[in-house]
């Protein structure tokens, strides 16, 4: 067998198509944070703010330095070290929003793929993980050689032995 190079195992690597796949998923989801990014902050966070009567979550924060600032920008401003509790709130929901519109797609997707397949004629076909013993009728694992229930043999290579 012949041995490969560095060059030649990399580029057969970076070729697969896993590895392309992922590539381009790790590009469109940087650009889709953003768009969701601006989705919690230009359009959910305002109607948050309004529906809460004016408060800004970007503006929750403990001062650790024992100083009074009235918003987030004052404490940087002066350079004090803060805890930025409502930066953290508004990045679960970015997260939270990410996510249910990740599995709303995906859903979608699904559904849109099993039409597809129903109107090709295509049935998905499930194997079968279980089956029933003979001797008791209880339902096992497809791969079990004895009866965990009655404890029958079951393995086809040897004498099917029921107990008394």
């Amino acid at each position: 067998m012949e041995k490969k190079g560095f060059i030649a195992e990399f580029k057969e690597f970076i070729m697969q198509g896993n590895v392309m796949d992922l590539a381009v998923g790790v590009i469109i989801g940087g650009a889709f944070q953003n768009i969701v990014s601006s989705l919690v902050a230009d359009i959910i966070m305002p109607l948050i703010t309004m529906v809460t009567g004016g408060v800004n979550f970007e503006n929750w924060f403990i001062s650790l330095n024992g100083h009074h600032y009235d918003t987030l920008a004052e404490a940087a401003a002066a350079k004090a070290p803060t805890l930025n509790f409502g930066v953290f709130i508004t990045s679960i929901l970015q997260f939270l929003i990410m996510a249910l519109v990740i599995f709303m797609l995906i859903k979608t997707l699904n559904k849109i793929s099993a039409t597809a397949n129903h109107v090709r004629g295509i049935e998905e076909e499930e194997e079968d993980t279980t089956k029933i013993c003979p001797y008791c009728k209880s339902e096992i694992d497809i791969e079990a050689t004895r009866c965990p229930h009655c404890t029958s043999i079951l393995d086809d290579t040897r004498a099917e032995v029921h107990p008394e």
